[in-house]
């Protein structure tokens, strides 16, 4: 049995920029927001942190930042997604260097693979690096999806810790849950899909609506793991306008909207994302509103 790298509520933070530069003092109040919510870990340039635009030093900037602003308080995990293989393995070197605490890597995109590509693409980077690996599946952004039977040969690896499974199909996440034991850790990607996977065997989620109400997700997970799923249920069903409302467009478009909106960062992103549009964004406001987030 391996031991999870954590537990609970693992926020997938943006990355706060002013003119499409880091801003880091809006970071480190993300940082605190955090903590104080609640929050179990921190995962640091992946999808919601716009690691795709950002180059391998202000990685490793973000990397270092969140590792001695956070002070072992919650565990830092990295974003080191890549479909260049190399490229991965240098991030997790970054990451290892700035004393991160474990790596999240998402399936290879465009030039995608097979199966077998998978198993090596995630073999080569945790035979190389000291840090434990979540593999990270998201078929509907990256094109290509990890197989049950694919999960249970990964699973025999002492350094690939488990699953970011944002798939969204719960049936065939139970199938690879059977097929891999505890030899995998399982977490939601999807906040929606949190209390059914969790009652399935996850430890918990990598939120983007942890961004907005840590306590609330963190809570959420805290019920779950103590088995009562009737109060977890009853949470889930409160929030789960919230949870729909931050995908009406490309996440992290919603989430940097809401936060500049709670005046927590701007709204600011690197190109190719752009603006949220007006009707989405006076729709998103009205959610906001109605969980007191934000006056009417």
């Amino acid at each position: 049995m391996k031991t999870p790298l954590f537990t609970g509520s693992g926020t997938a933070l943006v990355t706060p920029m002013d003119g499409g530069e880091i801003y880091l003092p809006a970071l480190a109040h993300l940082i605190e927001l955090q903590h104080a919510g609640g929050t179990d870990a921190l995962i640091i340039c992946g999808t919601t942190g716009e690691g795709a635009t950002l180059s391998p030093q202000e990685h490793e900037e973000l990397y270092r930042f969140a590792v001695r602003h956070s002070g072992g308080r919650m565990k830092i995990i990295a974003g080191i997604g890549s479909n260049d293989t190399a490229a991965a393995l240098e991030l997790a070197h970054m990451a290892e260097e700035a004393g991160a605490d474990g790596l999240l890597m998402v399936t290879p995109y465009y030039n995608k693979t097979t199966q077998a590509g998978l198993v090596r693409h995630f073999t080569y980077v945790a035979d190389r690096s000291a840090l434990p690996v979540i593999v990270y599946n998201v078929p509907t952004r990256t094109g290509i999806g990890i197989a049950p039977e694919t999960y249970a040969i990964l699973a025999e690896h002492p350094n690939i810790n488990g699953v970011k499974e944002a798939s969204g199909n719960i049936g065939e996440f139970a199938r690879t849950k059977a097929l891999c034991g505890d030899k995998l850790t399982f977490w939601s990607g999807n906040d929606s899909d949190t209390v059914a996977m969790m009652a399935l065997g996850a430890k918990g989620v990598v939120s983007v609506a942890s961004n907005l109400v840590p306590e609330v997700v963190s809570r959420l997970c805290r019920l779950c793991l103590a088995g009562d799923y009737q109060a977890a249920a009853a949470l889930n069903e409160e929030y789960m306008d919230l949870f729909a409302d931050l995908f009406w467009e490309v996440n992290p478009i919603p989430v940097k909207t809401a936060l500049a909106c709670l005046g927590r960062c701007k709204a600011d992103m690197r190109l190719p994302l752009v603006p949220m549009g007006e009707a989405n964004s006076t729709r998103l406001r009205a959610c906001l509103a109605c969980h007191g987030l934000i006056a009417v």
